[in-house]
Formats: C-alpha cells, structure tokens, sequence
C-alpha cells in the first residue's frame, strides 16, 4: 500500500465557518500556502460565525470520532497538531484523545485555547471546561493564549490596563509550568502598540537571565474576527517547518497588520474578517 505521509500536514481542529473569515477557513488557505498540508477536523458547521445577527449551527461532536477512525484507517501521520475553539467538555476530551492517538516523537502540538476576550470567558464556556482546557494545554508545545485567556487558565484576576513586564512574565511562567515549552500571550494593549509576549522555556534553559520578550507594532483598526487563526496557523506551519520561535510571531504579527491595512483601504466591515486574500501572495515561506 503506498504512503500518504510523503508530504508535511498539520491536522487542523476547530470549526468551520462558511462566511467572516475565520477558524477553518482562514487555516486552510494560510497553511497551504506555507506549503503544508492542512487536513481539517471540524467541530462544528457555520454558516457565518457567532458574530453576525443570526447565523446557521450544526454540532459536529457526534461524527468527530468516525472522522477520526477514517482517517486511523489511511495511516495519516502529521508534524503538527492545532486545535481552535472547542464547544463543549466532550469536545475537548476527544482532542485530548486525538493528540495521544496521534502525537509522534516530532509532532508539534499548537493549542489555542479560544475561552474569552476583553476580561471574560465567551458565554458558551462552563467552569467545567475551564478546567478540561488546563488539562488539554498539558499537552501543548505551543500555546498562543489572548490576555484574557492567560489570565483564565491561571486564574489570575483581569485588569484592562497597565499590565507591568513583570506580571505578563509571571502569566507566562505559570502557563510554561502547565505545560507547554513556547507560549505568545497575544493581544497586550501598550499606548498605541499592540504586543504579543513571547516566552520560550527552551532560551531559558541555556540563558537563566532570560524574561521573554515583547514584540510590538502600531495599533490600526479594531478588532476583528479571523485574526487569532491566521496567527495560530503561521506559527503552526512555521514550527512544523523549522523557523525559529520568535521569527514566526513577528512573522504573523507583521502579515496580520498587512491585512488589516487592505481590510480598512477597501471597507471591509469588521465582521467580515480581514481579507487575507489580498495579501496572501506576501506571506514568506520562511
């Protein structure tokens, strides 16, 4: 029988939404375009996301594991492994399972534990799963939490402004503790930055001095949906491809702000995502 591992893939496991640009949507193209595979698990069906007046939903919990054994079936392998926002304890409990099932010794597991934003958990997410998701990011090597999901998973009180090095350092190394090796808490409003924390355990092995660093650029626009997938999937595809830690999120940083440029210059409504589309053709390989 002949392989279907000759090429790089990443599983991909979150919800698809068929209009705003986000999750799967945006994986997908970005991924690909790094020239790795993207083989998608969707959690659920949308035909727009959550943030339009009213939108079609279908829960995909149901069908996740024959999709799964199909899949078991073929001998698939992936160099990476990236989940996205999970709907539900038994969502969140299959991923767990997938990553065990599937994990190799070089396999690079991308968690981005999508619980909240602007100082409070999304609706749709109980205690309960507050607590399986500290469990799922055990098994991260990569966590790429916004502010307000760092402060979750450590239950560390919220506060809008004035976040000091020494607090977001503090967030990272009791994430680091949970688990994961390379964590970017992403989102850190700075005057008129926007900052991303990066913080690798594996620098500080090597240099105890070592307190991370905050990569910044100038805030334009508002807030828009698809945003957090597009960096997720340059940092996913970039580690399944060898590129430095902090290369990738300035990387992803840098192609964000150009999308959010052309998404202003052609009035693009912000539910509507930023149009990757225009500028994907700029995203570096490399």
């Amino acid at each position: 029988m002949s392989s279907h591992n000759h090429q790089k893939k990443i599983a991909v496991i979150n919800d698809f939404s068929g209009f705003g640009r986000c999750s799967i949507a945006v994986s997908l193209p970005i991924i690909s375009t790094m020239k790795v595979q993207c083989c998608p698990l969707p959690t659920s069906i949308f035909s727009n996301h959550t943030g339009f007046d009213s939108f079609y939903f279908q829960d995909y919990t149901d069908h996740m594991k024959p999709y799964i054994n199909e899949w078991k079936k073929l001998g698939l392998k992936f160099n990476g492994i990236s989940s996205g926002f999970l709907g539900s304890r038994r969502q969140i409990e299959i991923v767990e399972s997938f990553i065990k099932e599937f994990r190799m010794e070089d396999t690079v597991v991308i968690i981005d534990p999508v619980m909240g934003d602007n100082g409070a958990a999304y609706p749709t997410y109980t205690e309960e799963m507050c607590q399986e998701m500290k469990k799922l990011v055990a098994y991260a090597d990569i966590l790429t939490p916004n502010l307000t999901e760092a402060c979750i998973l450590t239950d560390t009180p919220y506060h809008e402004k004035g976040w000091k090095k020494a607090e977001i350092q503090q967030l990272a190394q009791q994430l680091q503790s949970m688990g994961p090796k390379k964590i970017v808490i992403t989102g850190i409003i700075q005057g008129e930055f926007i900052a991303n924390y990066c913080y690798d355990a594996n620098i500080l092995d090597v240099n105890p001095a070592y307190k991370g660093q905050f990569l910044r650029t100038h805030r334009i626009g508002s807030t828009r949906s698809g945003t957090g997938d597009i960096f997720a999937a340059i940092v996913a595809a970039d580690a399944v491809n060898g590129v430095s830690f902090e290369k990738s999120v300035r990387k992803a940083s840098g192609f964000i702000k150009k999308c959010i440029q052309k998404s202003i210059e052609l009035d693009i409504p912000l539910t509507d995502g930023v149009c990757f589309e225009e500028v994907l053709s700029k995203l570096r390989v490399s």
